[in-house]
């Protein structure tokens, strides 16, 4: 089956060429229906590649020559191992539910064909990203989805904050892109190749060096410059400022995008090349303490933000950090565990609060109040998946946040501990105040209440579905079933035969496993709960007048609602200098430089019109003009013969 893995990403390229050859006045329906109905067929074909590699070691590869440069050879097709299978599976379910959601919020939008091109498009390049071979196809397609990401918060560009946005993206996401393009170039060029596995295997046997830089230096030196690619697509500290700004698009945009596919490239970016971090402990060292600081200072900023998509955004920065955290203690499988169910929990997350934003024209929570009247569906799905965020068991998330809590304390890192101790209680905070302050008390709006409604069944079905898999989807990887997910990941170790590799090598051993521990258990669940309590205290308790604070003389607060200051920062030292450099940029070249060609052609000019009036066509004043020349010579050479000269 996994022979056939080709054929997934193929399909949604068939919708998107179809859709660009129909044209943007096709029926809603049609569109829609022929872009939902190919990628469900390509679930249909990730469950089977996925169930097809259960029982299996090692990875199935097929590749075709596609360049020679001197006397290497550059190969392009496919690879699937048992972590892009399960990618495989995650990126066609969503995109197959957001497909389908996107046919109601987005209903008589008058570029609806064009919306379901660009996501066709995206999910195309976020598939080929998954089963690229080597690293240089794995670029081609990461730059495809940063530029299908580009077009899609983009979307609606006639608004000036969605122009801004579209373009912060692309450019803050371009600088983590530079440092995984100079990571490639250094891996090929000390290795002659892009393919993972030649590359996995010079590493690990010490075949790796490149000029004055010893093996493990340029280990640790691309390991960290891959990382730095991973933190712009991942939005992790710094390049964090691009996410929330994205939330300017269309909200199964950010469902999609922003929540369960591109967003978490960067994290399989990370656990595609672990056998290379795991040669690394610097490198490791780096991406745990990037990943913690980032869930901390994310949760922080969302305590206080007005904007529903915003606090859910700032959450998706949150929980990358866990996961990137988790990768850089050595809990590969729990870091790619919470991958998968994050991609459910906070997709339902968005897209409910997308059946909030299509039912009462508004992302300001104060704006919202007592729809769980007015919502059911939407309240118990939100509820499902605020629950699954806040680690409160039996939800997915609890699964996967205990794991890599516990990896973290386990594996000898007590302060990134409580960095995540304190994110999962302001998780379950914000959550929570999000929640109480959309479904719970009076409405704060009458007439945007008046007007609420739940969406239509292709809204309210995706909800569903998500719902039951933020509620089950951590069974997959509990004792409760022998902790299935982690035997299936930890396979792809098998790689190791397929590559040379010696098995006492640290490569392939992919991290680290620890038994579950009931006291760490308690202890999460207890602070989630802490969270909710005090949520609820505040924005839930009748006798609490809720009011729209305005932070004045609260530094804190100010703080954590401006974003601890970061874009203001980012301006003065990077876009106010940046101001400044163009200014002197367009003066040099509009006066100094165009000046100098606008002389020279006036000059010219001048010179020309001179000598055509000396053109006249009459022949005795030419011969007029010979007759004085010769005299001007002969009076030249009288003089210069008497010494005149």
């Amino acid at each position: 089956m996994a022979a056939y893995a080709w054929i997934i990403p193929l399909l949604p390229l068939v919708g998107y060429i179809f859709l660009l050859l129909l044209g943007k006045k096709a029926p809603e329906g049609f569109v829609a229906g022929v872009s939902t109905i190919l990628v469900l067929i390509g679930l249909g074909l990730s469950l089977g590649v996925f169930s097809s590699l259960a029982g299996t070691d090692g990875a199935v590869t097929y590749t075709w020559k596609w360049l020679s440069i001197g006397s290497h050879n550059i190969d392009v097709g496919f690879q699937v191992t048992h972590l892009n299978a399960l990618m495989l599976v995650v990126v066609s379910l969503v995109s197959t539910l957001v497909f389908l959601f996107s046919l109601g919020y987005m209903h008589k939008d008058e570029r609806f064909s064009v919306f379901y091109q660009y996501l066709n498009l995206f999910v195309f390049s976020m598939l080929a990203l998954v089963i690229s071979p080597n690293l240089l196809q794995m670029y081609i397609f990461w730059e495809m989805v940063g530029l299908c990401s580009y077009l899609l918060v983009g979307f609606w560009y006639f608004k000036p904050e969605a122009a801004l946005a579209a373009k912060k993206s692309f450019i803050v996401t371009r600088i983590g892109d530079v440092g995984l393009f100079i990571a490639i170039i250094l891996l090929f060029a000390s290795t002659g190749s892009f393919d993972f596995n030649t590359i996995f295997q010079a590493a690990a046997s010490g075949k790796i060096a490149l000029g004055f830089i010893s093996g493990s230096g340029l280990i640790t030196l691309t390991a960290i410059l891959a990382f730095i690619g991973a933190v712009g697509k991942s939005a992790q500290f710094p390049l964090h400022v691009w996410l929330p700004d994205a939330m300017e698009g269309p909200t199964p945009v950010s469902a999609l995008i922003h929540a369960a596919t591109m967003v978490a490239a960067g994290v399989y970016l990370v656990a595609r090349l672990y056998p290379l971090f795991e040669l690394s402990q610097p490198a490791l060292t780096v991406v745990a303490w990037i990943g913690g600081v980032t869930a901390l200072l994310a949760s922080l900023m969302a305590l206080t933000q007005r904007d529903i998509k915003r606090v859910i955004a700032y959450s998706t920065v949150s929980q990358l950090g866990y996961m990137m955290m988790a990768l850089g203690v050595g809990g590969y499988v729990y870091g790619v565990f919470h991958l998968m169910t994050h991609a459910f929990f906070k997709a339902l997350l968005f897209l409910a609060a997308g059946s909030i934003i299509h039912a009462i024209d508004t992302q300001d929570l104060f704006d919202m109040g007592g729809l769980r009247k007015k919502m059911p569906i939407t309240f118990w799905t939100f509820l499902a998946g605020a629950l699954a965020l806040s680690g409160i068991v039996p939800f997915a998330g609890f699964w996967s946040k205990d794991d890599i809590l516990t990896a973290t304390l386990k594996s000898g890192h007590p302060v990134l501990y409580l960095f995540g101790l304190i994110a999962a209680f302001c998780t379950a905070f914000y959550i929570f105040r999000v929640f109480f302050l959309t479904f719970a008390g009076k409405p704060r709006d009458e007439k945007r209440y008046e007007h609420a409604h739940e969406g239509s069944w292709v809204m309210t079905l995706p909800l569903i579905v998500l719902a039951v898999l933020a509620t089950i989807a951590g069974f997959f990887n509990s004792p409760l079933n022998g902790n299935a997910l982690e035997k299936y990941l930890l396979r792809d170790a098998g790689d190791a035969v397929v590559a040379g590799i010696p098995t006492t090598s640290p490569a392939y051993l992919l991290g680290h496993t620890y038994p579950a521990n009931v006291g760490l258990m308690a202890l999460s669940v207890a602070v989630g709960l802490a969270g909710i309590g005090l949520a609820a205290w505040r924005y839930a308790n009748k006798n609490r007048e809720i009011t729209v604070p305005t932070g004045e003389g609260n530094f804190l607060y100010m703080l954590s609602y401006r974003k601890f200051y970061l874009d203001e920062i980012y301006y003065a030292i990077v876009v106010a200098p940046g101001k400044v450099l163009a200014k002197i940029s367009d003066f040099v070249d509009r006066y100094i430089i165009d000046g100098i060609v606008v002389v020279v052609s006036r000059l010219v000019y001048v010179i020309g019109l001179g000598l055509k009036y000396t053109q006249t066509g009459q022949l005795q004043t030419y011969g007029a003009a010979t007759m004085l020349g010769l005299f001007v010579i002969l009076a030249i050479a009288l003089f210069r013969q008497g010494g005149v000269f």
